[in-house]
This record gives structure tokens, sequence and C-alpha cells, in this order.
């Protein structure tokens, strides 16, 4: 065996197996201790959803506790760089996050949060975040449009979690490469391994860049978001991660307690909804009822962390099905984007309410996805027929990310791994004569990645 041969298996065959190692979390890893802490420049600049995406937008960031201030400059963009002498300043809200009593977490920084309004529909605009001397550099996205038909992409992946600087960062920036002008990026929950962890949201921010600041977040939280203050003391109760509010901007419409982490907004003609998968099921579904009630879009959205139909076996969520699956087949949901289980499933219940002479074979009532995009993987299983759904598509120890694009009566779902392969990938159509009508593109994509039961 060749020497580099040898020198390989040595330094990445050790990852690779512990990757795939179902029993086994990621390790500690081993930082400066210096690695993660603030500076008088901004750092963690995120680009948030809001409640009206075509004339608002809200930004975070974080600096050391020496930077009292924060500052937003925005401007419309334009090819002449004099555009930044247009500019308008807003004050951001300021607040001090004091992490060292937390395990792991040992630091003390300034959060800042900035909203803007009245920014025109379909417009690019350039912005940057700084205190009035020192700036970031300047980023540019693009407003929603006010005309519903207008089509337009968005990304979505399951859980980052584990060896999030190493392999995660890959796969969202590959994820950038294949759709560069999408609109949003939901994070289906479990963005880290540990609530508190600074490292952890450090690499989390690090691994993304400037994408985060371009592409605007929608966090969903998954049970890795909740845990006790101190941790690894598990008799303390779970609280969400004290750097959730501060870090994300999220709109603030959801249910009673859990503002930030349930809520919606509207984009075109598409209802997004967060939904939190670790708390207060019962009050949420009451919540979304209104929500979906009258909506007036052509399509409907959910995302959570904690799956309907499990895509790994033994991980069955009995009673989230019971409290939340009545409202989605009530309002004809159309997409359900989840986490939690590390590997890939895609399926669909049946519709309900088929007009007589209507194929029901090639339509879908409510489209279910479960994916993974970190690199701590398990093996799929859970028995969808069970509970009268249908899986149409698995993976094992594959990270994947998913290309979504809405134009008026169409959604086109496309899933790729970090190589840009084409994994998965189907059609939704609006029919006039009843349930969605569904179209199978399996047969553009490489073949089926399943091992466990070879």
């Amino acid at each position: 065996m060749k020497r580099h041969t040898i020198l390989f298996l040595l330094i990445v065959g050790p990852l690779i197996a512990f990757a795939q190692n179902d029993s086994k979390q990621s390790p500690q890893k081993k930082f400066m201790q210096t690695w993660s802490d603030p500076k008088v420049l901004p750092d963690r600049i995120t680009l948030n959803v809001t409640e009206n995406m075509a004339r608002e937008a809200s930004v975070t960031w974080r600096t050391s506790t020496e930077v009292k201030e924060g500052f937003l400059e925005i401007a419309e963009a334009q090819s002449d760089p004099m555009f930044i002498q247009r500019s308008v300043r807003v004050e951001a809200r300021t607040q001090t996050l004091d992490a060292r009593d937390v395990k792991a977490a040992g630091t003390r920084a300034n959060y800042h949060s900035a909203t803007i309004n009245k920014l025109k529909p379909n417009t690019t605009y350039a912005y940057r975040v700084g205190d009035g001397t020192l700036w970031s550099e300047w980023f540019q996205f693009k407003t929603a449009s006010e005309n519903d038909p207008d089509p337009f992409s968005f990304l979505y992946v399951g859980d980052a979690q584990n060896y999030i600087l190493e392999l995660w960062s890959r796969l969202i920036r590959e994820s950038f490469r294949k759709a560069p002008d999408a609109r949003f990026f939901i994070h289906a929950g479990d963005l880290v391994n540990h609530a508190h962890r600074e490292q952890e949201w450090h690499e989390w921010f690090t691994a993304g860049g400037f994408i985060h600041s371009m592409i605007p977040a929608m966090p969903t939280p998954g049970n890795h978001e909740y845990r006790p203050r101190q941790d690894g003391n598990e008799e303390d109760p779970s609280i969400l991660s004290i750097q959730w509010r501060a870090q994300f901007n999220l709109p603030p419409n959801g249910p009673s307690g859990l503002k930030e982490t349930a809520y919606f907004f509207d984009y075109q003609n598409t209802r997004f909804v967060s939904l939190n998968s670790n708390r207060s099921f019962g009050a949420q579904a009451r919540w979304l009822d209104k929500v979906l009630k009258d909506h007036g879009k052509e399509w409907v959205v959910i995302t959570y962390h904690h799956p309907m139909y499990s895509a790994a076996s033994e991980r069955d969520n009995d009673q989230l099905r019971k409290a939340w699956k009545p409202i989605f087949d009530k309002y004809n949901v159309d997409l359900v984007l989840q986490g939690h289980d590390h590997s890939y499933a895609r399926g669909h219940t049946e519709p309900v309410n088929v007009p007589n002479g209507v194929n029901v074979m090639d339509r879908a009532g409510t489209m279910y996805v479960v994916s993974i995009s970190g690199g701590k993987m398990y093996e799929t299983g859970g028995d969808w027929a069970e509970f009268g759904a249908i899986k149409d598509r698995t993976a094992e120890r594959t990270q994947l990310f998913q290309v979504i694009t809405i134009e008026d009566k169409k959604l086109v779902y496309e899933s790729y791994t970090p190589l840009g392969e084409l994994y998965d990938a189907f059609e939704l159509h609006k029919s006039e004569d009843g349930p969605n009508k569904l179209i199978e593109r399996k047969s553009e994509a490489i073949p089926e990645r399943v091992f466990s039961n070879n």
C-alpha cells in the first residue's frame, strides 16, 4: 500500500467511521479559549425572515461589550458604488448576554438587532452594520414581490448539529452555489448539538459565513436547542438556547410563550409556518387553526423538528401526530419540512375528498420530508403505512440540501447531495378538480442510497 494511501486512511478513516456510528455523539472539540469570543468588529451578521418580506428587513449581529451601540445602514443597491451616499441609518436595539456562568460557553457579548420597513418590493438592497466607525462589508438581498404568481426559490436543510465546521460547511456552501438567488433558508431544528455552547454556535455562523448575511434565516428549534442552562445538569429544566432570541429576530406573531419559535409569514403566494415541536402541541394546534383559516394563499408550507412520520426506527411522535395532523388535513397543507432523524425520507398522505373520476394514484395529500444536512447519521426505518402514509424515497449516510421553487400553481422540489447530485425530485401541481397532482422525478436522480439491510 502506498504511503499517501496509508496516511489518508489514518487521518480520514476514523472521522468517516465516527460520522456513521449511530450510537455516538460528536466529541467536545478543542479550540483556543478565545476562538469564539466576540470582537469590536461585527460578527454573526444574520438576515432574518420578517412578517412582511416585501417591505421589511431585519438584521442581527454580535460584538464585544466594548461596543455600546449599533447601527444599520441600508440603501437601494446600484451599479454605481456611490449608492452608499444615499443610505439610511437605523439605530439598533442592543442587549448584553452574559453566558459566563454556562459551562463551555463563557462569553459576555452585546447583540444588536435592527429592523427597517417601508422598503420597495422586488428590489435589491445593500446594507452594512457597525458602531458608526467600525463597519462590516456591504451585503445584498432582494425583497419579495407583491405580485403573488412571481416565481421564487428557497432552501431547506435538516439538522446541522454535529461536525458543523468540518462537514456542514461544505453542504451549506454547495447549497448557495446551487441556488444563489434563494429568497430564504429554512433550518429545521438542531442547528447545534448543545443549546447554549458558544463554540458550536460560532461553528454554525462560521460554516455559513456570508450566506447568513444575504439569505434570510427561517430557523425552527429542535430538541438540542432546549437544554438545562448548566450543560450536563439534567436535573435542571431545559430552556431554549440563551442565544436564540438574541441572535435571531423572528416574527413575533406566535402563541403566548412560544414567540420567535412558532411564527408565520407570507411570501408572495405562500404561507410559511414554523411550529415548535418541543412544547405545547395543543396550544399550537389552536393557534395554527386560526393561522390557516382563510389565509388566501395558494400554498401552505410548514416546518418543525420532530417528524410526523419518522425516518428512523423506534422514533415515533404519536402525540404530535394526533395534535397536528387533523389541522394539516383540514386545511390541505401542501408541504411539511422536518429534521431530527438523521436520515432522509420523503412521502405523502393519500388525498381526501377526491372527486369521482379522478385517478388517486397521481394525487397527493400532504407531502412530508425528513432530511439531514450534518455529519451524524442514522439508519432508515419507520413504518409510514401503519399510519396511512406512503413513503416514496429514502436515504442513509447522505448529507442533503433541498431547493424548492414555487411558480404560481406549481411547486418544484429538488434534493441534492454536497456533490451537487440530484438525489430526489418531484412536482406538485394545483388542480381545479381536487387534490394536488403529483409528478415523480426520481428517474432523473442518482440511485437510492440505503445500506442498513446490506
